[in-house]
């Protein structure tokens, strides 16, 4: 049995929001529904905006979009995540480091543009959990003029583009557009008029801010409200597609456990024949304080310890147990690539076994 309804739907909305640098996209978004920021590139100093911690990493990003949807739309409106293509390169950086790759080329055969563009499509499924617990997902990005030829057409033109796949094959812009409900693509509109008595010279003129809201042979843009093909770089002339009563999903109010991820390939630790492993010893159950963490230990590493309230002696601890360092080596000592390839980006299930470890503790 399915139940048929019929009507509009008011839920909350999916925007993208691209234009060149220094365009006012930040401004923009700040003017949507209570938001909060995840400032992935440090834009919004200048902003007088409630923002996150700026992520360290690909995990760190997804952690703060599924605790914004744990808020639910009563303590937030509207999450913005500034810019996407930013996180993009986290992710570019998760992808490699949890294959121990050095770079996105090294993978052969597209296969790391492929990884990329699923785990990006995996982000936009959270994003869209976002959206049904009620809370607007807005995505601001950087423009770029590619060289565009249509299949039917002679010739080739120069149009903007989101500034998404120059290192995924091209493969994630598309995703993001056809995630998006709204695509508003931010400019400035240039008049050319002439400059001599016959007409042959012109130069530019104006400089008016315009969002322009569909598509167009130049640039990518859509939406499903009806506006106008340009509008002036107001908020107030799309506000009231924003501003309505959202239903949201019945929201729990237990903690949100990261799910856990496939884990990641082993990495292989040289054996340390000058100090052989030691035993393990007893974990403590108390939690980690910020204070406790060391600062050697890399930034992506030490934010998922102080948000999860981790020790360091906890991470060493389930190290050791899987053999890859003994107990007593410090963190900062382990190979970069064992800590973002492993401890990073297989970060949940890492914390799952310091969890166990924890509950194992004899009282």
């Amino acid at each position: 049995m399915f139940e048929v309804t019929s009507g509009t739907v008011h839920t909350a909305q999916k925007v993208v929001i691209y234009g060149p640098e220094g365009i006012g996209k930040s401004s923009l978004a700040a003017q949507f529904p209570n938001p909060v920021f995840i400032d992935t590139e440090g834009s919004t100093k200048q902003l007088n905006v409630q923002r996150l911690p700026k992520p360290s990493s690909w995990e760190m990003l997804k952690q703060q979009a599924q605790w914004v949807k744990q808020q639910g739309p009563s303590r937030f409106g509207s999450l913005i995540i500034d810019t996407i293509d930013w996180a993009e390169m986290l992710c570019v950086e998760s992808v490699c480091a949890a294959h121990n790759k050095s770079g996105v080329e090294d993978f052969g055969y597209g296969k790391g543009y492929i990884f990329v563009a699923e785990e990006i499509g995996r982000f936009l499924n959270l994003l869209g959990d976002v959206v049904e617990a009620g809370i607007h997902v807005v995505l601001s990005a950087h423009a770029q003029i590619i060289k565009f030829e249509q299949p039917d057409e002679m010739g080739a033109y120069d149009r903007y583009q989101l500034k998404l796949g120059a290192k995924t094959g091209s493969r994630t812009a598309p995703l993001v557009k056809e995630w998006a409900d709204i695509v508003l693509f931010i400019n400035y509109k240039t008049f050319s008029v002439a400059a001599d008595k016959e007409g042959k010279k012109n130069k530019a003129q104006g400089g008016t801010r315009t969002m322009y809201t569909t598509h167009h042979p130049a640039w990518d843009a859509k939406n499903r409200h009806g506006l106008p093909d340009e509008l002036p770089l107001d908020y107030s002339r799309i506000a009231h597609i924003f501003n309505g009563a959202v239903p949201a999903v019945q929201q729990s109010t237990a903690p949100v456990t990261p799910a856990p991820q496939p884990p990641a390939p082993p990495v292989t630790a040289a054996p340390d024949t000058q100090h052989p492993q030691q035993s393990t010893p007893a974990a403590s159950p108390a939690p980690a304080t910020s204070a406790g963490i060391s600062p050697s230990i890399p930034p992506a590493l030490r934010n998922l310890m102080t948000q999860h309230q981790v020790r360091e002696d906890e991470i060493q601890i389930v190290v050791s147990k899987k053999g890859y360092y003994p107990y007593d080596t410090p963190i900062a000592n382990y190979d970069p690539g064992f800590v973002t390839g492993v401890l990073v980006a297989a970060w949940p299930s890492v914390f799952e076994m310091i969890q166990q470890t924890r509950d194992n503790v004899p009282f």
